[in-house]
């Protein structure tokens, strides 16, 4: 059976959550916002619980919490719903960086062609950005840093939470994307940050649920407007029928994440350690900081291969991904490889291979190497 590498784009549900889930679709199916009788009275009682049990997780107030469908959401909401006020107090300056996901980058570009200023840190090739870095970018004007957790590409761990500690003296807002942190390093995500986004299906949980933290400062809260209207749910910054069994999903996985971390983390480390030990037979490079990584994401290219033919190659072995944009036509370098100024035949041949413990038990590490060693030759010989 083929091993699943890619736990970076997406998990398996958790059976544990899918149960849940399940219970209520069919069995509390009540909307959270009818009030007249006990499915809908059950329905908002979970929400809550699911709101105070995430919140707490974060150290955080679960008035602080909104549900939203993902990050990606999370994101725009953090990004567009803050560029009123920015615009309304002339503060157009936003620091983020070149390896950001493309649910940030984005946004930024719009916000970009509405006269702010995106100012967009290159790490270098270590794929981590200094909290030097954005200090000596900030400015009177710097209305939000905007830095993600872990990057989705190379798993580099960004420092979020000295940077969050840095900020509290200025008035400069932070956010950051949660989507690959939340669940295996919440701790950090503990700091100040004014606003994290995480999403579910990243940690076992269902495609289409996740939130948006924005915390408090005093009596004070982030000033953001909403981009959507009708309904008034979720402090009238997501308005909306709030999706019960997937919110109910998002705390489960979240919940488990919580209590078997430290199993989680040993045996993904674990795992990582056998592979890079055994990828020690073939020409390969490491793609980032790999000091500061979380357990379960590898980026590496290997000289002379194409990314793309080695995946096809892999099939029948293992579902591995590249960082690299499809378009219609061809492949282009990714931007996180070629925001960290690594050369193209590097950027444009990084592979990414992500995993989560439970579904690459049955992985002979030594035969997939093997496969990528006996192609690399192949290669090397018809050069």
């Amino acid at each position: 059976m083929t091993a699943y590498l890619d736990s970076a784009a997406t998990t398996r549900v958790d059976p544990r959550v899918a149960d849940v889930v399940l219970h209520w679709m069919t069995t509390d199916f009540g909307n959270a916002g009818s009030r007249t009788h006990d499915w809908g009275a059950r329905a908002k009682r979970a929400v809550q619980q699911a709101r105070e049990q995430l919140a707490a997780q974060l150290a955080a107030s679960p008035s602080e919490l909104i549900f939203t469908s993902g990050a990606t959401e999370s994101n725009n909401i953090a990004l567009l719903g803050l560029a009123p006020y920015g615009e309304g107090e002339g503060r157009r300056h936003i620091i983020s960086s070149a390896i950001e996901h493309k649910a940030v980058l984005e946004p930024l570009e719009h916000l970009a062609s509405r006269g702010f200023e995106i100012d967009l840190i290159s790490p270098g090739p270590t794929g981590r950005v200094s909290v030097e870095a954005v200090r000596e970018r900030l400015r009177d004007d710097t209305l939000l840093v905007s830095l993600m957790h872990v990057n989705n590409e190379t798993g580099v761990i960004q420092p979020v939470a000295e940077l969050a500690d840095h900020l509290r003296s200025t008035r400069t807002y932070l956010h950051v994307d949660g989507a690959q942190g939340f669940g295996k390093l919440t701790e950090e995500l503990r700091a100040p940050i004014d606003m994290i986004s995480i999403s579910g299906h990243k940690i076992g949980a269902p495609k289409g649920i996740g939130a948006l933290l924005i915390r408090r400062c005093g009596h004070d809260t982030v000033p953001l407007t909403p981009l959507m209207y009708g309904g008034g749910q979720e402090r009238k910054l997501r308005p909306g029928t709030l999706p019960v069994p997937l919110i109910a999903g998002l705390a489960k996985a979240a919940e488990i994440f919580e209590k078997e971390h430290t199993q989680w983390w040993s045996q993904a480390a674990a795992f990582r350690a056998r592979l890079v030990d055994a990828l020690g037979q073939t020409k390969v490079r490491f793609n980032g900081d790999q000091e500061h990584v979380i357990p379960h994401i590898l980026n590496l290219s290997f000289e002379g291969v194409d990314a793309e033919a080695l995946i096809v190659q892999l099939k029948e072995i293992a579902a591995v991904a590249t960082g690299s944009a499809c378009t219609s036509a061809s492949y282009t370098p990714s931007h996180v490889l070629r925001g960290m100024g690594l050369p193209d035949d590097v950027a444009g041949n990084g592979l990414r291979l992500s995993w989560f413990p439970d579904q690459v038990q049955d992985l002979d590490v030594r035969e997939l190497v093997s496969e990528i060693s006996e192609f690399q030759a192949g290669v090397s010989y018809f050069a």
